[in-house]
């Protein structure tokens, strides 16, 4: 690895501000709501805030439809506030990443209005967005949207199809047009001037269409093509990220990560290559990936647990293919994703902290740039609703009335089943201050059910307790800070692990030491012996006291030494 880059060094904190912290008791979470948190997040000893998107939006898709890249959502503040969320995070070291979404706007956007109103060529703005005949009296292709149904609307007016991956509401750019990316890029170095950190780029792999946008091939029972496959890492991707690098990023010493679907290690290294030509890492998928349903018309949709060879495998992979190219991004969840505790771990009452701590553990010691979402330090866990009317996130509404009602691929409580375990809405329950009502967030009901769980799991109890999730985080973003290894050491499993079926064991080495963490993916006691020096140090651990070659439930422990084992 090259000179380090202060973001390799940094911990990410993500912000989604619906559900952060309602100031004026609308029930929604605002920009005032995250400034009068501040303090809880920088003592939590994280470098930057990732903010999911607070411009304006009609909120079709949780903000990620943009009718004004150069505003602020009026339901989160105003300019100012944000200005000064921006300056009093910097006051207190706080970096502040936004969330740039430009594969597509809102249909609200004054762009796609201007589209829409003609189709002759004398329209600059018709070509704006990506507009087709039909073709033999219908879409002109088979594309899905990633939100079931086709991925084209009929405009009546024109007689022509736009294209949207998304809703319906968030048509997709046309980045072939250098109109459209130059609007960006002088969009990007708008922001720049108000003082922000870096961007977070939403579905950037998706950006460069195919040449004639040719038909998915068709998988069991699928009524549309795998839009996703025909799209990422496009013909002109990386074209467009280095005109983009070229005219903004290069500018600022800024932190960058691309949202990077369908993304493979060879593509990572492009995308995120140490020669700083484009990104400096990338969101890949992979790893919450491995549990979908075996249905391809069902995608993500399932409540199967991933074994841990194969989740391992996929992290070593990660690993070891990026060391010295490129550079990961570490992270369980997001606000796309279901809580991590809930999902690769036990949220029993019995096993949630420790598997909580374990999972912590086995991400933060690892190379790459860890990402924190907001609750995931406190062990939140998933919602747990019981009946459809307490959902409000489009994707899975849309998944339930396309396979329960539509095309009966399932029985409405096996629906509800994945819904409880892969919904978004699992991990955009409101932030669990404390065991007041609605946990604090708001005195008004939220906009999204508080989880019932927060009594029990909430900041107030975590910060007085020393053996919380919460304090478990501080120590682990601590050892990050002082220990270069963590950032600089090679990876490596440690040797016969690779088919261990319960115990992950890897080892963190440089020149000068080696840090061996070893972590029981089982809610069972196991006995397993590794060789390593009598003399070391115990870093971190998720029991009171060290009992040698046994393992307990969900037992995870960090060793640091001089040497490095070999077996």
């Amino acid at each position: 690895m090259s000179k380090q880059k202060w973001w390799q060094n940094a911990v990410v904190y993500q912000v989604y501000p619906k559900s952060f912290q309602d100031s004026d008791n609308d029930g929604i979470g605002d920009i005032r709501g995250i400034i009068n948190r501040l303090d809880y997040i920088a003592q939590l000893g994280v470098d930057v805030i990732w903010l999911n998107p607070i411009y304006k939006t009609p909120d079709i898709d949780g903000g990620y439809d943009i009718s004004d890249y150069q505003d602020i959502n009026p339901t989160f503040g105003n300019m100012s506030d944000f200005e000064e969320l921006l300056a009093k995070a910097h006051a207190r070291h706080l970096k502040v990443m936004m969330d740039l979404v430009v594969n597509h706007s809102s249909f609200e956007h004054e762009w796609f209005k201007k589209s829409l109103a003609s189709s002759e060529p004398d329209n600059q703005y018709r070509d704006y967005y990506i507009w087709r005949d039909p073709v033999d009296g219908h879409e002109p292709n088979n594309w899905g949207s990633f939100f079931s149904g086709p991925a084209w609307t009929y405009d009546e007016q024109s007689g022509q199809y736009y294209l949207h991956l998304f809703a319906k509401e968030q048509p997709d750019l046309n980045w072939e047009n250098p109109d459209v990316r130059n609007n960006i890029f002088d969009m990007m170095n708008w922001w720049a001037t108000k003082g922000i950190d870096g961007f977070r780029m939403d579905v950037i792999s998706l950006i460069s269409k195919p040449k004639g946008l040719p038909d998915a091939p068709l998988v069991d029972d699928q009524v549309y093509g795998d839009s996703g496959s025909m799209v990422a890492n496009g013909p002109h991707v990386h074209e467009y990220l280095q005109e983009m690098n070229h005219k903004v990023l290069s500018k600022h010493d800024w932190i960058t990560v691309g949202e990077t679907a369908g993304v493979t290690t060879e593509e990572a290294q492009k995308y995120a290559n140490v020669d700083d030509s484009e990104l400096n890492m990338v969101f890949q998928f992979e790893h919450v990936s491995l549990d979908g349903n075996t249905n391809p018309a069902l995608g993500k949709w399932s409540d199967r647990r991933v074994t841990l060879p194969e989740l391992r495998a996929n992290l070593v992979k990660w690993q070891k293919s990026l060391a010295g190219k490129a550079w990961n991004s570490l992270y369980w969840n997001n606000h796309d994703q279901p809580r991590a505790v809930s999902r690769f771990g036990n949220d029993s009452p019995e096993f949630r902290v420790l598997s909580a701590k374990m999972l912590a553990a086995v991400l933060h010691f690892m190379q790459g740039t860890p990402y924190i979402f907001q609750g995931e330090e406190l062990g939140m866990t998933n919602a747990n609703y019981q009946t459809l009317s307490q959902y409000r996130d489009l994707e899975t509404l849309n998944i339930y009335e396309d396979a329960v009602n539509k095309t009966h691929l399932v029985e409405p409580e096996t629906m509800l089943n994945y819904l409880r375990a892969r919904s978004r809405d699992n991990s955009r329950t409101p932030m669990q201050w404390d065991n007041s009502h609605n946990a604090g967030f708001s005195e008004h009901d939220p906009w999204l059910s508080v989880n019932q769980n927060y009594t029990t799991i909430n900041v107030k109890e975590e910060i007085s307790d020393k053996n919380s999730v919460l304090n478990f985080y501080k120590h682990l973003i601590d050892l990050r800070h002082t220990l270069p290894v963590i950032t600089d050491g090679q990876f490596d499993l440690v040797i016969g692990n690779e088919d261990d079926a319960d115990v992950f064991a890897y080892q963190r080495y440089n020149e000068s030491q080696t840090v061996l963490i070893i972590a029981n993916f089982t809610d069972t006691t196991l006995n397993r012996h590794y060789d390593f020096p009598n003399e070391h140090e115990l870093l971190i651990q998720n029991y009171q006291d060290d009992q040698g070659d046994t393992l307990r439930p969900y037992e995870v422990k960090a060793y640091r030494y001089n040497t490095k084992i070999t077996h």
